[in-house]
């Protein structure tokens, strides 16, 4: 096929652009899907958990009273951290399994 001068090379247009659509509607649905999602991320057994949205956005943090008897602050933020990844790396697995697979295309 010869578009504007260029060999497509046999390339149906009609089913590209089908599939194309349906990638931007699985898309669309796999961001809806994150939007409405929270994470929840641990650390130190339990003591500290941090939830984040699919956006990967803090929504809130809880630290057990016993976190704050025996911890020192360094200690006590390394737990606040760890929970924070722990809690985005789940948001992150969740939008990598969520992405639509496109032939050719590492997404």
């Amino acid at each position: 096929m010869t578009t504007g001068g260029f060999d497509l090379g046999g390339l149906d247009m009609g089913a590209l652009l089908a599939q194309a659509q349906s990638v931007q509607s699985q898309l669309e649905a796999a961001q809806n899907k994150l939007a409405e999602s929270s994470f929840k991320g641990t650390a130190g057994g339990g003591l500290v958990c941090a939830t984040v949205t699919g956006a990967g956005e803090l929504d809130g943090l809880t630290i057990a009273p016993e976190a704050l008897e025996d911890t020192d602050a360094e200690t006590l933020a390394d737990l606040v951290v760890a929970a924070v990844k722990d809690a985005t790396e789940q948001a992150r697995t969740m939008q990598r399994s969520l992405m639509p697979q496109v032939p050719g295309i590492g997404l």
